[in-house]
């Protein structure tokens, strides 16, 4: 029995029994196909990879329509059995639209030719530099920036030359070295980016942080446990360089940095100050010779400063009394007030 021997299941639907799936009897044939060909090949037909799909567009060319038909009956495959779709993933769509994919090239480009130019060093200009830095090479794949606020800090690894972000339904972006120039610029503004996380995990606190702009130490990076990992790989930076380590960045904040960076409208990130060097020396406390008659004196003026005090309590009874009253009249103006004459 091969792949494609399916039983009706009714007007509506046909049964895979192979695969356990009830497939609407609109996308039968587009379905079989895609099975039939990941049988085939070795690949896993749901949840499809997206990388997977792309290849079987790639090996199955036709016009865009039908490609676009092919997509539909995937993905209703997928939702329809609790998967997310792996055609509208930015792998596929880019192998659907040509135009569109080089368009995005031409962007990624300047995106990351922006990347480079942020700064490193200072306080907290590169704070916000190398952060915003693997924000653009993060965009610079193509990736959504819902994508981009939902990544945590294990969904990125270093593969040799290539940086590697896994995004939450599982679509892989590659920013490999260019192969004319062996450029790993994209791998090193990670690594600058992650070597601040690092610190944190260390030695949390912006204060020592500055110190560490001011003054680099060597950071020796462990295996990140279960919590790091779990922490998103973007946070928000205050001015005063604060980091919420559990916090993520929005979409709408990634979409307007993006934008800026690319206008050359970023906003004016104003240097602090280096802080002042902590005086080391040894403080010696002078010695202090108290009155013998100082504790008696001043038990007789806390002493002497209730009984001053007691008259008071009659003075706030009278003004409270007093506001009452205002407070009665003033009513009793504003119900004429609503009264119709």
């Amino acid at each position: 029995m091969t792949h494609t021997d399916r039983k009706n299941h009714g007007h509506d639907e046909i049964h895979d029994a192979q695969l356990g799936l009830r497939i609407p009897a609109r996308y039968r044939h587009d379905w079989a196909l895609f099975a039939d060909w990941c049988a085939a090949v070795d690949h896993r037909p749901i949840p499809a990879a997206p990388e997977t799909l792309a290849l079987f567009l790639h090996e199955h060319p036709a016009a865009v329509a039908t490609q676009r038909r092919r997509l539909s009956a995937i993905n209703a495959v997928h939702t329809g059995h609790g998967y997310p779709a792996p055609g509208r993933t930015e792998t596929v769509r880019r192998h659907l639209d040509a135009t569109r994919a080089q368009r995005l090239d031409r962007l990624g480009r300047l995106l990351l030719q922006r990347a480079v130019e942020l700064p490193t060093t200072g306080w907290p200009s590169g704070l916000f530099g190398r952060r915003d830095a693997l924000l653009l090479v993060l965009a610079a794949t193509g990736m959504s920036f819902t994508d981009i606020t939902r990544l945590r800090r294990s969904d990125i690894r270093l593969a040799d030359d290539t940086l590697v972000a896994t995004t939450r339904a599982g679509e892989c972006f590659r920013l490999a070295a260019d192969p004319a120039t062996g450029d790993t610029s994209a791998v090193t503004i990670y690594r600058r980016w992650a070597q601040i996380q690092t610190f944190l995990d260390q030695y949390p606190g912006t204060h020592l942080l500055r110190h560490h702009f001011t003054d680099p130490t060597e950071i020796v990076t462990d295996p990140l446990d279960a919590e790091q990992a779990r922490q998103p790989l973007l946070c928000p930076i205050d001015r005063w360089g604060h980091l919420p380590h559990a916090q993520s960045m929005t979409p709408q904040s990634v979409s307007t940095l993006v934008r800026a960076h690319l206008s050359g409208r970023v906003p004016g990130r104003k240097a602090l100050p280096d802080p002042q060097p902590d005086d080391t020396g040894t403080w010696m406390e002078s010695d202090i010779d108290l009155d013998p008659d100082y504790y008696d004196r001043g038990t007789a003026a806390r002493r002497r400063d209730h009984k001053a005090l007691e008259d008071f309590t009659d003075v706030f009874d009278e003004i409270e009394v007093r506001a009452d009253a205002l407070l009665a009249d003033l009513m009793e103006v504003l119900e004429g007030l609503a009264d119709p004459l």
